[in-house]
Formats: C-alpha cells, sequence, structure tokens
C-alpha cells in the first residue's frame, strides 16, 4: 500500500539506513522542506507491505518553461532490498504524474535495479547528481587517510600548517553568507561554471542550517593572515558528511588553503563520528582540475546508474527532449 508520510523521524530513520552513502540527503525529509521553500509541490510516498515500510520516494514537481512540469525524484526511490517490486511505487507517481498533467518521471536510482512490466518506457537522459563521487572511509585512522593520498596531496596539506592556514566553522550569519557568495562568485568566473541563483543558496542556509535538523549544513572557512580565502558548505546526513559547494580565493594561492580546509574538515566531521566524507562529483571530463584535486585524497570512487526518464505524455517528452537538445 503506497501512502505519504509526514512522519520526519520515520522517514529520515529509514533513508538513513537504506540509502546510499552518498547522495541520500536529496530524499531527506529537510530536503523536501526546501524545495518547499521555492514553492514546488512535493509529495512524501511509501509503500508498506503491512506494517513494514519497504521503499519511499521524495518526489518534487518542476516546472518547466513551456508552461508544462514533470515529476523529480532525486537519488532515489530508496528501496529496503534490492529484490522489492517497485511497480506499485512507480504506478503511483505516474498516477500524480498524470492529474498534474506532468510530462514525465525524472529519477536516479541509487542503484540498479528492475522496473518491473512497467508500461513506460524508461528513457536514459543527461545526468542532473554527479554520475560519480569519491568517499572517504572516515573509520581509518588519521594517519592510513594520509599514507592513501597522492604525495602532493600530503606535500600541500603540510605546507597550508607551516604556513598557518586555520580552519573554523563559522555561523550562517548575513555577514557569513556574504564572504561565501562573493568568493564562489568568483570562483565560478575563474574556473568557469556555473552557480545556482543567489536566493538559492540563502534559502538553502535558512531551511537546513542548524545542527537540531537530521539533514543541515555548516559553513567553514579558510583563513590566512585574517583573509578568507576558502569556503565549504558542508551538507550532513546520516553516516556521511558531503562538500556540497564550495569557493576559493585567488589571493595567496602558494598557502594552499583549499587543501587544509578539506583536511581539517575531514578530520572534524571524523571526530563528530560520521563514517564518511563525500566530495561530491568527479567527472574527468567536464571537470578535470577538480576531478584532479579531489582525486589527490584518495578514498573510493562510486558510480551510480544514471538518470533515467518515464514519459507520460509521449508527444510533449519528444518536443522537451528536442528543445533540451538545442540549448
Amino acid at each position: 500500500m503506497i501512502k505519504e508520510i509526514n512522519d520526519k523521524n520515520l522517514w529520515n530513520n529509514f533513508v538513513a539506513q537504506h540509502g546510499p552513502k552518498s547522495g541520500a540527503f536529496l530524499q531527506s525529509f529537510e530536503w523536501g522542506e526546501f524545495q518547499k521553500s521555492f514553492g514546488r509541490k512535493i509529495w512524501r510516498l511509501g509503500n508498506f507491505q503491512g506494517d513494514k515500510l519497504e521503499s519511499t520516494a521524495l518526489i518534487i514537481k518542476h516546472d518547466l518553461s513551456i508552461g508544462k512540469s514533470y515529476l523529480y525524484c532525486p537519488r532515489g526511490p530508496i528501496l529496503s532490498q534490492e529484490n522489492f517490486n517497485t511497480e506499485e511505487t512507480f504506478g503511483e507517481i505516474i498516477k500524480i504524474a498524470k492529474e498534474k498533467k506532468s510530462i514525465f518521471l525524472r529519477i536516479e536510482p541509487p542503484r540498479e535495479y528492475k522496473i518491473s512490466d512497467t508500461k513506460y518506457q524508461i528513457q536514459n537522459t543527461k545526468s542532473i547528481q554527479p554520475r560519480q563521487t569519491i568517499l572517504l572511509d572516515l573509520t581509518k585512522e588519521e594517519s592510513e587517510l594520509l599514507q592513501k593520498m597522492h604525495p602532493k596531496t600530503r606535500y600541500n596539506i603540510r605546507l597550508a600548517e607551516r604556513h598557518g592556514v586555520s580552519v573554523e566553522k563559522i555561523d550562517l550569519s548575513e555577514k557569513n553568507f556574504e564572504m561565501f557568495w562573493k568568493l564562489l562568485v568568483d570562483t565560478s568566473k575563474r574556473d568557469k561554471f556555473s552557480t545556482y541563483p543567489k536566493k538559492y543558496y540563502k534559502k538553502m542556509i535558512e531551511t537546513l542550517g542548524g545542527s537540531e535538523n537530521d539533514a543541515h549544513i555548516s559553513l567553514f572557512v579558510a583563513k590566512y593572515k585574517n583573509k578568507n580565502l576558502a569556503a565549504e558548505l558542508v551538507m550532513f546526513f546520516g553516516k556521511t558528511a558531503t562538500y556540497l559547494h564550495g569557493a576559493s580565493s585567488e589571493e595567496e594561492r602558494g598557502v594552499m588553503a583549499p587543501y587544509a580546509i578539506h583536511w581539517e574538515i575531514i578530520k572534524e566531521v571524523k571526530k563528530m563520528g560520521y563514517k564518511y566524507y563525500d566530495f561530491w562529483g568527479i567527472d574527468e571530463k567536464k571537470w578535470p582540475g577538480v576531478t584532479r584535486f579531489k582525486r589527490g585524497f584518495g578514498g573510493e570512487e562510486i558510480s551510480y546508474p544514471g538518470t533515467f526518464d518515464l514519459p507520460v505524455q509521449k508527444i510533449w517528452y519528444k518536443i522537451y527532449s528536442l528543445v533540451r537538445k538545442i540549448i
């Protein structure tokens, strides 16, 4: 039986227990609240077999510029077991899609599983969330983590220490947010990548700031001679701390602040009891420099099956796909 779930503890406990090591926060109760802050409609669907919860799916309705919409399930649905039949879950989501006149359902399964006997032809599409990431196992000793790093990464960490680069967690005040935003804009111009609008990050901090939430963010900064050289928004959920958004200054590049901030955060979240540090996305073709930097810290590389669409309005889906290819 499919039911909507409003119990935050029930929802988050299931997602944290059965979700992937990386990206499970995208299915958290709090991520749903964050999406609602933009005026988006969401559904938290649970598939119960008797009294036992067997799968969950956070569904987010996204409006399209062509006057239509689609439903999106980021890094989900979450299943309690690999061979659990997803047909009932997808049937309910498709029913919602039809009611809302959505063109398609987009999913990003955390692992491969079959959508058996579905009437809807599944289309592989461009990924929204990272297809690959790197996870550090924080149950290892600090000495072992250092030993597994690339020699140049270890050297740069020690170099930052010799220069006296300091790293601290700071409050999510307006002043500190503006500091982070300025660094992020400078970094995006320098490294030629796009950012979300400013209000996206402000809403994130408003909704997910504060450790009273199961899924929450913190802001860290690396300083040298009273200059803010690097900043990082870290997402916490379940057993994983995720490097979600980061930025750095062009100033004082020789003191290696980006290496210092990651290493100090790794040590801090390890002390806090988290099991994994997620570097959140690598791609040799799209981000060769960033990928090389992250790989320098060692860790296990994780790959996900990809992103898939289940078309509901087939003619409109063809039009949408053509427009997406053009832009």
